[in-house]
């Protein structure tokens, strides 16, 4: 069951984890302000309420995680977002970070290849808000190659390799920013798409992500 009120407490522990994930480094204050507008409780199970605003992962079904805010942060910031940008994100999950990147006003084309996790984004009330994302169930490598070029892609789950359809699909100037390697951990990698195909890749930290799979699950 959702929670239905955003309280005090809420809002008073969210200031919290917001000051959490600026000590630790997050500078954004667009990216900020959005964190601490999004009432994280939303999107989890009533049990988690008391712990929602921890810096950390929760399980959400399926196998998949809403990631921890750090993680969200992190990932956001490295996209170097402009308003109004168009931008792909590949794994919906819990929603919760296409709604960040719609809090700081670009539009947000959001793909899933969970049906179940699809479906529940689809009956998620708060969603409905935001006007600026769009949902498709679908394979996050094949992208939303009608809907492109996009400004920036953001990928949120852990790809062996970078997906070429994607690169495709990325404009020319665009940033593409996601966990690179297989294994248990990954290295968060920011690619920008220059002319004649040329590629500039700079390698962060390091993080812990599920794996980016093939194909669609109904």
């Amino acid at each position: 069951m959702i929670p239905v009120e955003d309280t005090y407490r809420h809002k008073g522990l969210r200031k919290k984890l917001v000051d959490t994930i600026q000590q630790k480094g997050i500078e954004d204050k667009k990216l900020l302000n959005a964190i601490n507008s999004i009432p994280r409780h939303y999107f989890l199970d009533s049990a988690f309420d008391d712990i929602a605003y921890e810096d950390r992962a929760f399980p959400i079904g399926e196998g998949q995680t809403i990631s921890q805010p750090y993680t969200v942060a992190y990932q956001t910031q490295l996209l170097e977002i402009s308003p109004f940008e168009k931008i792909l994100e590949v794994g919906t999950g819990s929603a919760y970070q296409a709604c960040v990147l719609a809090e700081m006003g670009v539009k947000v084309f959001t793909i899933e290849r969970q049906k179940k996790l699809f479906n529940l984004t689809k009956n998620f009330t708060y969603l409905k808000k935001y006007k600026n994302i769009k949902f498709f169930y679908g394979d996050g490598y094949e992208g939303l190659p009608t809907f492109a070029p996009f400004d920036k892609i953001l990928i949120t789950a852990a790809a062996p390799e970078v997906p070429k359809k994607l690169l495709l699909q990325l404009k020319v100037g665009g940033i593409m920013v996601l966990p690179l390697g297989e294994g248990s951990v990954q290295q968060m990698m920011r690619i920008t798409k220059l002319e004649n195909d040329a590629l500039k890749e700079e390698v962060f930290d390091n993080f812990s992500f599920v794996p980016m799979l093939l194909g669609k699950k109904n």
